[in-house]
């Protein structure tokens, strides 16, 4: 016979799943509305929602500094407090990253390809929602709008699930974003949020297969695992962003030495950031110091290979987990290569799938690595930075995906959609 303590846990746990299911069997009622309505409802309630955020960004910034508070006293480290903060600024690109999404042509619906048959049927493929997405995040209050925002406009309605550390934030996002939705004639429900701080929340979520459609977690590279390891739900996912920079022996070391500073200093707390520099050997001597004194001032410890200490003397010496190592912080590794195939060996062996650039000025060596580099997003003569949804015009993102079954990069609104066939015939029996 259980225990009176006993007795209290499970009550408690049933209370909290039957909360949980509540919350998803109202999105997935809402995500069946959501499918027919017009582009321009949608459009105007993320046109409410960016209004919205803006309007309250005192009630929003208030609330958030509650959140840091906690992250403070709890001795969390400076990188996560940073993923944390609400600052007028990121209010108002939040705001403009909802009003970015409410100008893009509307994915649902779109017909993108058309075929005749022999027998006369016409065949095509029509895009639609996905239904329900369930969003496991951590940090990063932006990512309430981002998400809600994008899901909104694809046609979907989201679950959303945050991490304990920003809690009133995104219920202060939350809220704002609800109420939007209810004055643009939309349910509420299409964006759920679970408040419950309990991690056995997210178990539960990862069980409703038959609710939710797609799981996207973003966060820290144990949060990612353990919901890919538990999910009976499609996940999609990338576990770090070990981003790296080859400065080829053609490069405009100018241009080199500005790229490299802003991948690495400009936001060193976020997957994007460069984590990796690779420098052909014929111009490290001309390069490294230079771009090492730039570092310096900006307080970037290197960690780097024999060959780069031979430059830098004062590098600290890289060892093997530097190479796989997503810092997050104002640490760089640097490796000296001997050439362009040396470069892209050291990214497949030890880069994650997710950035990565070339500065050169040789077509050719941009043409290699562009089509060799087996990563998201790869760039020529440009920051690691600009892997980002709203950097790369998909007005917001929802994530960045590093598995290539469904979507591969910054996944914006088109990610968000699947593709049924849709078949025209003129009364045709299959014999």
């Amino acid at each position: 016979m259980k225990s009176f303590t006993g007795m209290t846990s499970w009550f408690s746990d049933m209370q909290l799943k039957e909360e949980i299911r509540a919350i998803v069997r109202a999105a997935k009622e809402a995500s069946r509305f959501l499918s027919d309505v017009s582009s321009k409802v949608k459009d105007d309630a993320l046109k409410r929602m960016a209004e919205g955020l803006t309007k309250n960004g005192s009630f929003l910034k208030e609330e958030n500094q509650k959140d840091i508070q906690s992250a403070r006293a709890d001795r969390l480290s400076p990188a996560l407090i940073d993923r944390l903060t609400l600052t007028d600024s990121r209010i108002a690109a939040v705001a403009d990253g909802l009003m970015e999404v409410a100008k893009l042509p509307d994915p649902v619906g779109e017909v993108t390809r058309m075929w005749r048959r022999p027998n006369g049927l016409l065949v095509g493929r029509m895009r639609i929602p996905l239904g329900v997405i369930g969003i496991i995040y951590e940090a990063r209050p932006n990512v309430t709008a981002d998400a809600a925002g994008l899901c909104i406009k694809s046609g979907n309605a989201v679950v959303l699930r945050g991490g304990s550390e920003a809690i009133r934030s995104n219920m202060a996002i939350a809220r704002i974003l609800q109420k939007a939705l209810k004055d643009a004639g939309i349910p509420e429900a299409a964006i759920g949020i679970i408040t419950t701080t309990d991690r056995k929340a997210i178990a539960e979520m990862l069980t409703l297969e038959d609710d939710i459609d797609l799981i996207i977690p973003r966060g820290g590279e144990s949060l990612i695992r353990m919901v890919a390891e538990k999910s009976r739900i499609p996940v999609i996912k990338h576990y770090k962003g070990v981003c790296h920079i080859f400065v080829d022996e053609s490069a405009d070391l100018a241009m080199a030495r500005t790229i490299c500073y802003n991948a690495k200093v400009q936001r060193p707390a976020v997957c994007n950031a460069m984590e990796t520099l690779l420098v052909h050997e014929k111009v490290s001597k001309a390069f490294l110091p230079e771009m090492a004194e730039e570092y310096r001032k900006a307080g970037v410890e290197l960690r780097g290979c024999e060959r780069t200490r031979k430059v830098l003397p004062d590098a600290k010496r890289a060892t093997e987990e530097d190479w796989y190592a997503e810092y997050l912080d104002l640490i760089l590794a640097v490796r000296v290569v001997k050439d362009i195939d040396e470069a892209i060996e050291h990214i497949a062996r030890y880069g994650s799938m997710h950035t990565e650039a070339i500065v050169t000025k040789d077509y050719a060596h941009a043409q290699r690595f562009l089509k060799k580099v087996n990563s998201s997003t790869v760039l020529v003569n440009a920051s690691t930075r600009f892997s980002d949804g709203f950097e790369l015009g998909l007005g917001a993102e929802i994530g960045i995906s590093t598995t290539k079954v469904h979507a591969f990069g910054p996944m914006g609104l088109e990610e968000l959609t699947t593709q049924k066939f849709i078949v025209y015939g003129d009364g045709q029996i299959r014999s």
